[in-house]
């Protein structure tokens, strides 16, 4: 299989993982578990909790310690064993906190799996502006067709979506350790603090496109989770 399927499935599965449970989560949680919509809003929260800090965490780590696609490979499978107790959960308190470690897991993996194609691709000497696109669409064609398996195999109240999950989050983890090395750049090479948590990106704030885009990505952000 040569590198552009190898990160066409890589993308497919990344997303196929969030689409098994994100959207059919409150059919389980109502209509399964009849937990309240108080809890069920905490569920979510989770999402934007792990994105404060742990996108910038993995970052550093590989950027300076662990290959990018091993340390990809050790989420997933942390992901992965959290999904698998997710049903052996009965209390909405309880929920949030598996959920929460499970995203903490998660999130920071939507990052390093561009980390990763932008890497091999380069390696491969791939044109990554004309050819990530086609790459990365396979992204959402995986997330569609997770809930499409999940709702017509008839899974949306039970306990099997994080199964599902569970198990393409496995092999995910699996498959990234076969990917092409992606060694850490800064290794060796000092950096200041603001460097190394990235904080110098704000300076990208100057340019009002920057700005603008920031300001409406926050929005639609915002109406994706109001509408999911």
């Amino acid at each position: 299989m040569n590198i552009k399927n190898r990160l066409v499935l890589m993308n497919f599965l990344q997303f196929f993982i969030w689409g098994s449970w994100l959207l059919t989560i409150g059919a389980y949680w109502f209509q399964t578990k009849q937990w309240s919509g108080t809890e069920f809003g905490a569920i979510f929260s989770t999402m934007g909790i792990a994105s404060l800090f742990m996108p910038a965490i993995a970052g550093i780590v590989a950027d300076r310690w662990i290959n990018a696609e091993k340390l990809y490979g050790i989420f997933h499978i942390m992901g992965a064993i959290l999904l698998f107790t997710v049903p052996m959960v009965n209390d909405p308190s309880v929920m949030f906190w598996v959920m929460l470690i499970n995203m903490i897991f998660y999130m920071p993996t939507i990052a390093l799996s561009i980390t990763v194609c932008y890497s091999s691709m380069r390696s491969k000497g791939m044109d990554i502006v004309k050819e990530y696109p086609p790459i990365r669409v396979w992204g959402t064609v995986g997330f569609i067709v997770a809930l499409w398996t999940i709702s017509l195999s008839g899974f949306e109240t039970s306990a099997m979506q994080f199964y599902v999950a569970s198990a393409a989050s496995l092999f995910l983890g699996l498959y990234a350790f076969t990917l092409p090395s992606c060694a850490p750049l800064g290794k060796g090479h000092k950096k200041t603090f603001v460097e190394a948590l990235g904080l110098n990106a704000f300076a990208l704030f100057k340019s009002t496109k920057m700005a603008l885009f920031f300001v409406f990505a926050m929005l639609l952000g915002a109406s994706l989770q109001l509408t999911n």
